[in-house]
């Protein structure tokens, strides 16, 4: 039996996972029923149609939501973490790196995570602009301002992230539940006027609408899956709350409210065809639509900073894995140690959220933009899930061939009928995610040029000591400390060292940081010292993509190894590489030169491990590529 302190925190999770997890599939109803019969889709508004399509759109909740994500993708966790960067670096364990399979899957791992910053650009801008345009509704002297305050409500958001969410989020749970609440409530009502709309609930209604219709059903399958665009943020935040609360927090709360909200939006249509230019704010008459703007400006701002938050978790795994360059992170709780927040990121993003809600001027043409991103991410998530369980958990093929084919061909066909949007918005997700995309290879091949140069003029470490002190230098007081790259040699900042200030310090340690495809390397597995001899070690520290990189902690843990450190005796030693491009050899020209770029305005790595500014030495070194 549960202990009450154990049933009190489960509750606690739950809450917080409506707030945070179901925020962004939680204000779909906002917009979803509107476009699936929006004029410019030509699928009239008969009861017949009206009945299939609140059966696809329930049926899809308990298909793609609760049996792949909620029940199988939940299970592909890498120790405890989720999300499509998780998910690659557990596919890419489950082969070796000779594999044939190696390269494929990291290219669309990493295409699916690109995708990721794409709709994490359309959320906020969609939600917010959907909610706002519920004004319109009451009256349309509204029109004019729809847009002004979108962006207001937008750069208010964006602006107050350094100041972390940790005050406010444990706001986000309540009002989340009363969203739901509201959305429920709204569905029950519109099912007592019109209970015919229950037999939307047999899936054959699904069917023969997709039978009787074909073309014009394979086109609203592009809008219906706006009701499903947030189920890949439930396995994205699986690490902060844990399998347990994000399924309690579905089947208890969300997904009975969204199925009942469908239903009533269904049944509101079935009574008053003429409500289908807003169904969501004519749920409950005139008098609702002014709260319900409020309710629902609020619902969107908290699946916006979901989204937001979830992009700097996702470039803090991409720089971790070496797929961005390092960029300052702030923590903006001392509590918890998931709220970052990353500069250059939020005022990026914002930016091309604000010119998206400009550029689109209503939630219908952002909704053209909205799925094609979503989708192929999903299509990738089944890809990866498919080699988890077969080479990493060893599943018998047959049984994983039909648990994720069937969720394939599923996939298959929602991305294929937003294909259908692709010159009407579409592309734009696609396009920002193949310029991510495209600089993510570039600075992931760059790196390995890079080393690949290194390595060519090393000179090894062993060989190098054993022949220095056959003579050695004059040796001062103190600690110094070279960061040492994997199989790197002889650091160049030593031997530059060396070269003009003709000493070498009483004791020296080579420190080399290794990055895992893992989330986490606990605290006591992440140092371990070797003796080289003549007070010279190799120390190498090991973290996991979602670990905060700490030097100075990282000494600290060196102590139970016999190793101390007087921070105000060390010096540390880092070679600055100045990268230059060769256009004999190395990459495309013009990708050699976006890489020098990011190399130029990457962050130091004295900053980015955390080491104390007054104790670091900087040595220029040049590389060619």
């Amino acid at each position: 039996m549960a202990s009450p302190d154990k049933k009190s925190s489960l509750a606690a999770l739950t809450l917080a996972a409506v707030g945070i997890v179901y925020g962004d599939i939680g204000t779909s109803p906002l917009y979803t029923m509107k476009e699936v019969f929006s004029k410019e889709h030509g699928l009239a508004l008969t009861p017949e149609n009206l009945l299939g399509v609140v059966s696809l759109i329930v049926w899809g909740l308990i298909i793609i939501v609760s049996l792949k994500y909620v029940t199988l993708v939940l299970r592909a966790n890498n120790r405890g973490e989720g999300g499509i960067m998780a998910l690659m670096a557990l596919a890419l364990s489950s082969v070796t790196r000779n594999s044939r399979w190696y390269f494929p899957l990291m290219v669309m791992g990493l295409f699916g995570a690109t995708l990721f910053y794409g709709d994490s650009v359309i959320t906020p801008a969609i939600s917010v602009l959907s909610a706002v345009e519920g004004l319109s509704v009451a009256t349309s002297a509204f029109d004019p301002y729809v847009v002004p305050l979108t962006v207001a409500v937008l750069v208010g958001l964006y602006s107050l992230q350094a100041r972390g969410t940790a005050g406010i989020g444990k706001w986000f749970g309540p009002i989340m539940l009363i969203w739901f609440v509201t959305l429920a409530v709204m569905g029950i009502v519109n099912i007592i006027d019109a209970p015919q709309i229950l037999y939307a609930l047999n899936p054959w209604h699904a069917l023969h609408f997709l039978d009787g219709n074909r073309f014009l059903a394979f086109i609203a399958l592009g809008a219906v899956v706006l009701a499903f665009t947030g189920a890949e943020a439930l396995y994205a935040d699986m690490g902060h709350f844990g399998p347990k609360p994000i399924r309690m927090a579905w089947f208890l709360v969300a997904f009975p409210a969204l199925s009942l909200n469908y239903l009533g939006q269904g049944a509101l249509l079935l009574m008053h065809p003429d409500a289908v230019t807003n169904p969501f704010y004519q749920q409950l008459g005139a008098w609702s639509v002014y709260p319900l703007v409020i309710l629902s400006t609020m619902a969107a701002i908290i699946a916006s900073q979901a989204t937001i938050s979830g992009t700097f978790s996702m470039t803090k795994q991409a720089i971790a894995l070496g797929f961005l360059p390092r960029m300052k992170i702030e923590f903006t709780s001392a509590s918890q140690i998931g709220q970052i927040y990353i500069p250059a990121v939020n005022w990026l993003q914002m930016t091309v959220v604000v010119m998206a809600v400009i550029g689109f001027g209503s939630s219908s043409d952002l909704a053209a933009a909205y799925g094609i991103a979503v989708t192929a991410t999903m299509l990738v998530t089944t890809i990866l899930t498919f080699f988890v369980i077969r080479y990493r958990w060893k599943y018998n093929l047959i049984l994983c061939f039909a648990a994720t084919g069937f969720f394939l061909v599923i996939d298959v066909s929602l991305f294929s009928a937003n294909m259908l949007k692709l010159f009407h918005g579409g592309w734009f997700p696609l396009f920002l995610g193949l310029i991510l995309f495209t600089l993510m290879l570039t600075w992931k091949r760059g790196r390995e040029l890079v080393f690949e140069n290194l390595q060519k003029h090393a000179i090894p470490l062993e060989d190098f000591l054993a022949s220095l002190f056959i003579s050695p230098p004059t040796r001062v007081p103190g600690t110094a400390i070279f960061l040492r790259g994997e199989s790197d040699g002889v650091p160049h900042a030593m031997l530059h060292n060396l070269s003009h200030n003709k000493v070498l310090h009483e004791r020296v340690v080579f420190l080399t940081v290794r990055m895992m495809e893992v989330p986490y390397v606990p605290a006591v597995d992440q140092v371990r010292i070797e003796h080289l001899g003549d007070d010279c070690y190799q120390m190498n520290v090991t973290y996991g993509f979602k670990n905060v990189p700490d030097i100075p902690a990282a000494l600290e843990l060196a102590k139970e190894q016999g190793l101390e450190f007087e921070m105000m005796e060390t010096s540390f030693f880092i070679a600055r590489q100045t990268v230059v491009a060769n256009p004999v050899r190395g990459m495309a020209l013009w990708r050699e030169h976006i890489f020098v770029a990011m190399s130029r305005h990457a962050r130091g790595a004295a900053d980015y491990y955390q080491i104390p500014s007054n104790r670091v030495i900087e040595l220029g070194t040049k590389v060619e590529i």
